[in-house]
């Protein structure tokens, strides 16, 4: 089984990201979030490393961030870290599709 290592990166820049906003603006709310996301983001990880087709608890930790980021990023305009945050988890959104969907398995025949 092999090891999401694209899911566990992006959990660990969220919290990161939650550890950063805390250090910076001395946000606990960004930090207390960054921290609850990641982790949510890190256990979707595993479970998807553990079986590939158990991507549920990525799939809707994702789709909040990205709900979430998206309307920051529409009521502030500010593209760090809100924007970005979207745009990464958009990203995880389409892989996961893709991944669910079984396109990445198919060989092309030529």
């Amino acid at each position: 089984m092999p090891v999401d290592f694209p899911g566990f990166a992006y959990a660990a820049a969220v919290a990161a990201g939650g550890i950063l906003g805390y250090y910076k603006a001395g946000s606990i709310p960004s930090l207390g979030a960054g921290l609850l996301f990641g982790s949510a983001l890190a256990y979707g990880a595993y479970q998807v490393s553990q079986d590939p087709s158990n991507y549920t608890a990525q799939l809707t930790t994702t789709s909040i961030l990205a709900g979430v980021m998206g309307y920051r990023f529409y009521n502030s305009g500010k593209v760090m870290p809100a924007g970005v945050v979207c745009a990464l988890s958009v990203a995880m959104i389409l892989r996961i599709a893709v991944r669910a969907a079984g396109l990445t398995d198919r060989k092309i025949v030529g």
